[in-house]
């Protein structure tokens, strides 16, 4: 049995499934489809034309462990998600965060507190997105790939799978690693290939590519392509695989 509590307001033309729970104040635009086991939490607002698959918990509310270092204790605004979203089953998008217009959310996915995701871009199967996290427009980040928390992915970047980003080069020791916590940098059009593992505040430049299976160590200038362990410059992005000249992006763009 469902339910849908009397504050919640709910647009033409939704469709929901069996054992669905939608809190107090929560917004739901038009032509909707809820799948089986879904929760909205109170106030999320979800725009028109989205889809949700079975067993998506949207909006939740962050709790913090005894010896959490990143998780800030503070009130957060509803998750909001934008118009022609599609967010996969079994996900977990807690409060707080923003996934604007036709972001694509695969099965399986958590995305934390604090995190924006700008229009068209994909989010594969599996991909953790920790907190305060920014990602930009038209990115692509494949099968559980992991973000780690104060990341920022500019437009047009490519994560491949099983890619690690990471934000402490303490490894959790000594309380003066929490004034150094930073997670990489992916400047526009940025690539990673398969495996690969960015060290914490790396940034990886605009067109840049990392080769799979390296591990990054420091920045990476614009427009090379590193390779390694630990990863070096190794020669230039080739001319015809620059953003610039993808026909994508002339369209795009334009």
């Amino acid at each position: 049995m469902s339910f849908i509590s009397n504050r919640a307001k709910i647009g033409e033309k939704v469709k929901i499934g069996r054992n669905v729970v939608i809190e107090d104040d929560v917004v739901i635009g038009n032509n909707v489809m809820i799948g089986h086991n879904v929760v909205i939490r109170e106030g999320t607002i979800i725009g028109d034309n989205c889809v949700i698959f079975d067993g998506t918990v949207l909006g939740k509310p962050p709790f913090k462990s005894a010896t959490s270092a990143v998780t800030e204790e503070k009130e957060l605004p509803p998750l909001k998600i934008g118009n022609g979203v599609t967010i996969g089953a079994n996900c977990v998008i807690y409060q707080g965060s923003i996934l604007e217009d036709f972001v694509f959310v695969g099965d399986l996915v958590v995305i934390r507190e604090d995190v924006k995701i700008e229009p068209y871009t994909v989010i594969g199967k599996g991909v953790t997105v920790e907190n305060r996290t920014t990602i930009g427009r038209y990115v692509k980040i494949e099968t559980n790939a992991y973000i780690t928390a104060l990341s920022t992915i500019g437009d047009y970047c490519f994560i491949a799978p099983e890619v690690t980003f990471t934000n402490d080069n303490f490894l959790g020791r000594t309380e003066e690693r929490k004034k150094f916590f930073k997670g990489p940098t992916l400047k526009k059009g940025a690539r990673i290939g398969a495996n690969a593992t960015i060290l914490p505040g790396v940034v990886v430049g605009e067109d840049a590519l990392v080769a799979a299976g390296s591990v990054v160590t420091r920045d990476v200038p614009d427009r090379k392509i590193v390779m390694g362990v630990p990863a070096k410059v190794v020669r230039d992005v080739p001319e015809e695989q620059l953003l610039e000249n993808q026909s994508y992006y002339k369209e795009e763009s334009s």
